[in-house]
């Protein structure tokens, strides 16, 4: 699976998005597939000795979401919305977000169920709010009169950029959207409304060496729920196969990975 960053925009065994990412994948050709992976050693993390190798796989969206999470700098009573909560990024970042203490989290998806199960991880502290069209900013207001302080947008490549949008028009003065699942199409932000209410609009890519740490201490520490997801292993001969069942079946609580058989 995918490593943490090695230079700017670059993802080990996944893909890079800098000029210098050809220049990084010549010194470092192993892929994400291979058995053995070799990277330099700034971007290593110690891993606890009871972490398991399925968990081990979740890494990535955790940390995406952790670094996403850590930029809003969220305080108790804050709120928070997780856009597209029932995806892979979307219960990684509700899961961060309990185990970071934030304590008003509303969580957005379309998927009923899925919202139930993740509002029984914190009743006290997570609502729900079934997303039925693009006005989400009805909806949102009339969760949260005010607005929310913070969105924290994981939807994904087909999503309407509409929903994305009118998140974003639920965002009280002063609060902060965070970008990291990528709807497709351009987002359109008109500026005076940010101006005027100093909203702040972050994109997150990836996450560091020390987020990383951070987020082993909160999982070492049983602060960050690991149980959520169901496993789906699959050997190396089985990779098309397990990429054939992610597109039927993309429920954000299975755990798809690869092990040697």
């Amino acid at each position: 699976m995918g490593q943490f960053s090695i230079s700017a925009n670059t993802f080990m065994g996944y893909f890079g998005f800098s000029p210098s990412s050809k220049e990084v994948f010549r010194e470092y050709r192993h892929a994400g597939y291979a058995q053995f992976l070799r990277a330099p050693a700034r971007n290593l993390i110690t891993l606890p000795d009871d972490l398991s190798f399925e968990l081990a796989t979740r890494l990535g969206y955790l940390g995406t979401a952790y670094s996403a999470l850590k930029k809003l700098e969220l305080t108790p009573g804050q709120s928070l919305l997780v856009l597209g909560a029932s995806g892979t990024l979307g219960i990684g970042a509700t899961l961060a977000a309990v185990a970071m203490g934030v304590t008003d989290i509303i969580v957005a998806a379309r998927d009923g169920t899925a919202l139930e199960r993740l509002r029984q991880l914190a009743p006290k502290r997570i609502r729900t709010l079934q997303i039925t069209s693009t006005d989400l900013h009805s909806s949102i207001r009339e969760m949260a009169t005010c607005g929310v302080d913070a969105v924290v947008d994981t939807l994904g490549a087909k999503a309407p950029a509409e929903l994305s949008v009118s998140a974003m028009n639920a965002v009280t003065s002063g609060g902060k959207i965070v970008q990291i699942g990528g709807v497709s199409g351009p987002i359109p932000i008109d500026p005076h409304p940010f101006m005027c209410t100093q909203l702040q609009y972050i994109g997150s890519l990836w996450f560091t060496t020390a987020e990383a740490q951070e987020l082993m201490a909160l999982i070492r520490t049983g602060l960050l729920d690991t149980n959520q997801w169901a496993p789906r292993p699959y050997t190396l001969d089985q990779l098309n196969e397990a990429l054939e069942d992610i597109k039927t079946d993309a429920s954000g609580f299975l755990n798809y990975y690869i092990v040697h058989s």
